[in-house]
């Protein structure tokens, strides 16, 4: 097996335990041997060091510790040194590239993020961010060099317990100190409540919200276990998302926040249950941007709604709707700043987001910084998204695509095919500034709202979003939808015969 199997986008995935499903273990100690060992040549080449200093941490997974001592080895076979950080936040291990005395060459964060307790990865970082998908491509096939040497001998070292959580937890103190204004307390007097779904995310609790005089008590689940036993923890996760919601309510707290598995993702509910998330949490946290960067661009992804777009205008901002996938989001704002436009939010739907203060990385924890600034200041965060339109429904139908010889090929014929059909329904009008898929403007007689269809980043997928301003319009998007598609053999059609047979639900 190549390495390049392993590779999924910016990052190494792959099944790390046997399972239920009877999927084949290919993310080996092996594989992440030969992977660190690769990554470890390359930022030598990088950097021109000899011995280069690499942090490595992990979250909760079963397998995390076992990959994190094979990834140690790796380094160390290529004259690195390796350090072992334990659990840690996906955040925090970027941040030892630039935070500390002495910062590390680069880190590698062993994790999944929300997938199922089977799988395990990697991800990795040096000062001026994560490695791109071309690096990682690099990084592989240097793997599959290191593979085909057959250089097994250990090294006969182990790496140095080193803690950096208490650095990078300072940091996020520091932000919330500076920004409410108030002293070295100013979340006395607050109730918050985290749900750290057994992941890496407990820290927040003790190491950022006590110190600052925040009472946590109904906080769940801060425990890591690697079995996941209450809930996926993903913020988009229903039951997840009630879990933290019920906590919220049942504690009669100001603020109930959710962590996904390694941090890099969060959400809120405000007290009387209304959940800060997708459209909800882009619309606050523009207006925190827009309130000290009048007039910046906020880069979303493809799938956020009508009325936040109109949100973020009547706030003063510029609102790009690009791509899918949080890097996409992140380097696009990038790239708009080093043009010339201010960009100081890029923030994706999944919860994925990233102020251009804090290095464009994408933080959960950072995010949620930011929000308790607000409430440090006194200020309500359910004001914050005041004026913002709810659509009247919204739904995903996902296409599975059949075996097709080039996947990539035959979602562009189907959204080409579309393309040309489009203007031809009544009602309908093509987004004239779209950056992925097809996006369809929809009157007030034909479903009043807009469909969104286009491939996935990495699965054999075609999505559909429809979002309406009216009841029943997503049905009625979906039909006319439908009368276009239904000779198309390359799709499964079902769920959205079944989601119009059903009416929506």
């Amino acid at each position: 097996m190549s390495y390049s199997e392993l590779q999924n986008g910016s990052d190494i995935r792959g099944i790390a335990l046997e399972n239920e499903t009877g999927e084949k273990v290919n993310l080996t100690d092996r594989a992440a041997r030969d992977i660190a060992a690769a990554f470890a040549s390359w930022l030598k080449k990088k950097t021109g060091k000899e011995d280069v200093r690499i942090a490595i941490g992990r979250d909760s997974r079963l397998t995390g510790e076992a990959l994190l001592n094979a990834s140690a080895e790796g380094i160390f076979s290529m004259g690195g040194t390796a350090y072992d950080l334990g659990i840690a936040s996906t955040p925090a291990m970027f941040m030892t590239t630039v935070l500390g005395d002495a910062p590390y060459d680069g880190s590698i964060m062993i994790t999944a993020s929300h997938l199922p307790w089977y799988r395990n990865g990697m991800k990795f970082f040096i000062a001026r961010g994560g490695l791109e998908k071309n690096e990682i491509k690099e990084l592989t096939a240097i793997a599959d060099e290191i593979a085909s040497a057959g250089n097994e001998k250990a090294s006969g070292r182990t790496p140095e317990k080193v803690s950096f959580m208490d650095t990078y937890t300072g940091y996020l103190r520091e932000k919330i100190i500076t920004g409410a204004g108030k002293g070295d307390k100013p979340l006395s007097g607050l109730h918050i409540v985290v749900d750290a779904g057994n992941g890496a995310g407990g820290f927040f609790v003790t190491d950022v919200l006590e110190k600052l005089g925040a009472d946590t008590t109904g906080s769940q689940f801060l425990e890591p276990d690697g079995h996941f036993p209450n809930h996926i923890p993903n913020p988009e996760n229903k039951e997840a998302a009630e879990s933290i919601k019920n906590a919220t309510l049942a504690s009669g707290a100001d603020l109930g926040i959710i962590f996904d598995t390694d941090v890099d993702r969060a959400g809120a509910v405000l007290p009387g249950g209304k959940t800060l998330t997708r459209n909800d949490l882009i619309a606050a946290l523009s207006v925190i941007a827009l309130n000290s960067n009048p007039g910046t661009t906020i880069v979303t992804d493809s799938v956020t709604s009508d009325g936040l777009a109109a949100f973020i205008k009547a706030k003063g901002g510029v609102h790009k709707r690009f791509k899918r996938g949080y890097r996409n989001v992140i380097d696009e704002a990038i790239r708009l700043n080093d043009s010339g436009i201010d960009s100081q939010l890029a923030i994706e739907t999944s919860g994925h987001g990233a102020f251009k203060e804090n290095f464009f990385l994408d933080d959960g924890a950072y995010l949620m910084v930011k929000l308790l600034i607000e409430m440090g200041k006194g200020n309500s965060l359910s004001s914050l998204i005041e004026g913002l339109k709810e659509p009247a429904e919204s739904a995903e139908i996902r296409f599975h695509v059949g075996e097709v010889e080039d996947l990539q090929a035959n979602g562009d014929r189907i959204l080409g095919e579309l393309q040309a059909k489009a203007e031809s329904v009544p009602g309908w009008s093509l987004e004239k500034e779209n950056y992925e898929g097809v996006r369809v403007n929809v009157d007030a007689g034909h479903g009043n709202g807009w469909l969104l269809l286009r491939k996935s980043l990495h699965e054999p997928i075609m999505p559909l979003n429809i979002e309406s301003d009216t009841a029943g319009g997503c049905v009625m998007i979906a039909k006319a939808l439908y009368e276009l598609i239904a000779g198309e053999k390359t799709l499964d059609l079902n769920p959205i015969i079944d989601f119009c047979d059903k009416g929506g639900e």
